[in-house]
């Protein structure tokens, strides 16, 4: 019984270990993970949009198709974040910013190509 227990919860840490992940936007956050060069996405993202939804499935994609590729996916609420909105720009819902450290590489609104957004993060990494 012990063993059955153990199994199902090294199952579920590694699970979770390889599972995507996302942060709300913040402000010390981005700081933070542009001053040690990681590479960066902004999501203007909104509950309700059928394109934002595509995107993340795109994301979560490319992770596990190169999850020693670590990159940041930081969303910026569209409908509540104007404040964040408006500085990145973003002039609707699916907006895409894509930064390593504090350079920006890409911009892009309501981009689902895979290939597009995979080519993108990989010249991210190479830099």
């Amino acid at each position: 019984m012990k063993y059955v227990i153990t199994s199902i919860i090294s199952f579920f840490m590694a699970f979770s270990a390889s599972a995507f992940e996302k942060q709300p936007f913040n402000e010390t956050l981005f700081a933070e993970l542009q001053n040690k060069g990681a590479v960066i996405m902004i999501d203007v993202y909104a509950p309700w949009c059928p394109t934002c939804k595509k995107q993340q499935k795109l994301f979560q994609q490319y992770h596990e198709q190169n999850p020693e590729k670590k990159f940041h996916v930081l969303v910026v609420d569209y409908d509540n974040d104007k404040q964040w909105v408006k500085k990145f720009r973003a002039p609707r819902q699916s907006t895409l910013l894509l930064y390593k450290g504090d350079k920006q590489f890409w911009y892009s609104v309501a981009e689902t190509r895979f290939n597009v957004i995979e080519e993108k993060l990989n010249s991210a990494f190479k830099f």
